[in-house]
């Protein structure tokens, strides 16, 4: 994603000493941080020493398929148990093996995951070794050749999917577009907004402000915010 000249209220490709804290500031190396976006329903992951490591790997044009995929793995795992911090609990007290109270929380409600084909498949893996036996339903949404416009071919989705919490999973957010109308599929069965959480690794200044204009009340949860589109988005 290249830098685009609107937008001028958004921070272009900051940058921050990063190390554990007990380093002082002249021994961190500088490193490049997410752009931040002031959107209420936005989550960016904190950009730790770790984050940007995993980050640097999968940016780099010498990286093979295989440290690719591991290093996406585990920057997904990441955002999936982020995505899960979202999700409301309830009280739930318990007796420890040793005969003690402890008062914990558990998860009100039931999920599913929904992937947004093909990419978003990628992320279905991380869910599943979080969330034991989670449903997990599919969209298809392609750009039509003719419109440029996004198209949707399939869904197949819970027959509950009304009645669960969904975390939607596509790793880019660039325009939107095909996120946004997946969106449009679930509340048209029944899902409402506030119950969507969507995960994706890497996200546009302008993917962030068409969801925040569109649906306010949806969480969006990522683990970086690059620059801005080109004109190709």
């Amino acid at each position: 994603m290249a830098p685009s000249d609107d937008n001028n209220e958004l921070d272009r490709a900051p940058s921050q000493g990063v190390g554990p804290e007990y380093m002082s500031s002249d021994e961190k190396p500088t490193a490049t941080v997410s752009t931040q976006v002031s959107h209420e329903n936005f989550t960016i992951l904190p950009q730790t020493p770790q984050l940007i490591a995993l980050l640097t790997m999968i940016r780099d044009k010498n990286t093979n398929r295989a440290d690719f995929i591991f290093h996406s793995n585990r920057i997904i795992r990441l955002l999936v148990e982020e995505g899960l911090n979202h999700l409301p609990v309830r009280e739930h007290i318990v007796t420890t093996p040793v005969g003690k109270t402890y008062n914990g929380v558990r998860f009100e409600g039931k999920i599913c995951g929904v992937s947004i084909m093909r990419a978003g498949e990628a992320m279905e893996q991380a869910l599943r070794e979080c969330c034991r036996s989670v449903r997990i339903g599919k969209i298809l949404i392609q750009r039509d050749e003719e419109t440029s416009q996004p198209r949707l071919f399939y869904d197949k989705l819970p027959e509950d999917i009304a009645d669960r919490w969904v975390l939607l999973l596509d790793p880019m957010l660039a325009t939107g577009g095909s996120a946004l109308m997946a969106v449009d599929v679930l509340r048209s069965k029944g899902v409402p907004e506030e119950r969507i959480c969507f995960l994706n690794l890497i996200a546009s200044p302008e993917g962030a402000a068409n969801f925040a204009k569109k649906f306010p009340k949806l969480r969006v949860v990522t683990a970086f915010v690059d620059k801005g589109l080109d004109e190709k988005k």
